[in-house]
């Protein structure tokens, strides 16, 4: 492809074939456009000459200062190399699935953007998610990939490949990371949902202001302009949100207790789930869904709105809603131990999502409700000693143990949590703590094996080692 075709508005450009796309000076092979990134973490203009090196016939930069260095290189100079990069990936990869939809919140993501798939799925047509759990097609196993949103180009030849294979829908997980950096650049987003905004990220966003507005970019600028925000009204900065939408002239589609357009208006706990009575469509209606809690309630509405728009076929959504089930690791039941003791697994790893978790089980609990958590490292810190004080106060047994420590010393971050949570077991080894823990159940009793969710793989000072917490617990069980 012409170099020139990736950059139509621009009139600077030599004639180059292009043959690759990278933004990774490693991936770079002769006849490939590198794209020198600017992230929070990352400065791509100091790999600008290991790119050429490797054979970059373009480099996309906000510095063209290497020009006269590499005349033989054609040097496009952007204001915003990251925006400009994910236009050129669409053009680069442009086939797209008619229907996208993306969701963002600190929480409920995977959950929501799986739900969507699944309804839509159910409704005979051919659907796919991305984000956390990797891409899933349909009902079949997932295809993983290290991030909640993949990097530019991998996103686009996903998208390319999904709808050469005639998959019309897609929900995706939006990440703050992925947003501000553009990864979704040059996507016709339908509709964007919105879950809620706590503590997580200040090691990257470094303040809450930086972090919502991450969010709001999803709306105002990557949303298509005919679009439709689904936005959780009963969230802090629902009208802030609301606002900014309308303003750009968004649609707005509101739901939850507050919402207009899908209201909650009451919940039923049952031993099998919950029975929800909402208004929808205008009319009120009684919806059964296979999950226990409040946040899935919601979760449950979020996707219920995003599908709905999706697809045009309210109706046919909200029936396929009482068939979903949860995803991976998502307070996924894993079994009872022979003393009567159920044991759960699930990926809440900031504050207000395990004060969500437990107050889900809480109304399942005959007996005491136990929880197993850790922080991981490298991240964030304040919310450590912020989780354990939410696990003291809320759980009647807590144990402390290492999620991911990565390159920090795990028992420093067990100090922290500890601080807040100081009667608390604390047990660094991650299967020595489940072990105790799922020895320690009696009839009645629920345990909530929390932060990993559907990882596969323990970060411990550079390297990965296998861990599932579900073959741990199943093997004490």
């Amino acid at each position: 492809m012409k170099l020139a075709e990736l950059f139509p508005e621009r009139n600077d450009i030599k004639e180059t074939e292009i043959i690759g796309l990278s933004s990774d000076s490693r991936g770079v092979k002769p006849g490939y456009l590198y794209a020198a990134l600017q992230t929070l973490t990352l400065d791509g203009n100091r790999y600008i000459e290991a790119a050429v090196r490797n054979g970059a016939a373009a480099v996309l930069a906000n510095d063209a200062s290497l020009r006269q260095k590499f005349p033989e290189v054609c040097f496009l100079e952007s204001a915003n190399p990251n925006k400009d990069f994910a236009q050129a990936a669409a053009l680069f990869y442009p086939h797209r699935p008619q229907n996208i939809c993306a969701v963002t919140g600190t929480n409920g993501k995977t959950s929501i953007a799986d739900f969507v798939r699944q309804a839509i799925f159910a409704a005979g047509k051919n659907a796919a998610s991305m984000g956390t759990l990797g891409v899933i097609k349909n009902d079949l196993p997932p295809l993983v990939y290290p991030n909640t949103t993949p990097e530019t180009v991998a996103l686009h030849q996903w998208l390319d490949t999904l709808a050469k294979e005639g998959f019309n829908y897609v929900a995706m997980e939006a990440s703050s990371h992925g947003i501000c950096e553009y990864r979704l650049g040059g996507i016709r987003i339908k509709a964007a949902g919105f879950t809620n905004l706590t503590l997580d990220h200040l090691d990257y966003h470094k303040t809450m202001e930086n972090y919502y507005k991450a969010k709001e970019m999803l709306f105002t600028e990557l949303l298509d302009k005919d679009g439709t925000a689904v936005l959780n009204a009963d969230s802090d900065v629902y009208e802030r949100l609301e606002k900014a939408c309308r303003e750009a002239g968004r649609k707005v589609l509101s739901y939850g207790r507050r919402g207009q357009d899908i209201k909650l208006l009451s919940e039923e706990a049952t031993d099998k789930g919950q029975i929800l009575k909402i208004i929808f469509e205008g009319k009120p209606r009684e919806l059964f869904i296979p999950l226990a809690g409040d946040f899935q309630a919601m979760n449950v509405l979020c996707a219920l709105g995003l599908a709905s728009v999706l697809t045009g076929e309210p109706e046919k959504m909200l029936a396929a809603m009482s068939s979903i089930k949860g995803a991976k690791g998502r307070l996924e039941y894993i079994g009872t131990t022979a003393a009567g003791g159920a044991v759960y697994v699930d990926y809440a790893h900031t504050p207000d999502a395990l004060e969500n978790v437990i107050a889900a089980m809480r109304p399942h609990t005959r007996a005491r409700l136990h929880v197993l958590f850790g922080c991981g490292g490298d991240r964030d810190n304040s919310k450590r000693p912020i989780m354990g004080k939410i696990a003291a106060e809320k759980a009647d047994e807590v144990y402390v143990s290492d999620d991911n420590p990565r390159t920090e010393n795990p028992e420093e971050i067990r100090r922290q949590i500890m601080t807040g949570c100081p009667d608390a077991h604390n047990i660094g080894g991650r299967e020595d703590a489940i072990k105790y823990a799922v020895g320690n159940l009696r009839d009645g009793d629920v345990l909530i094996v929390a932060g990993k969710g559907h990882e596969t793989g323990q970060y411990i000072m550079g390297k990965v080692y296998p861990f599932s917490d579900q073959e741990v617990i199943r093997k004490y069980l």
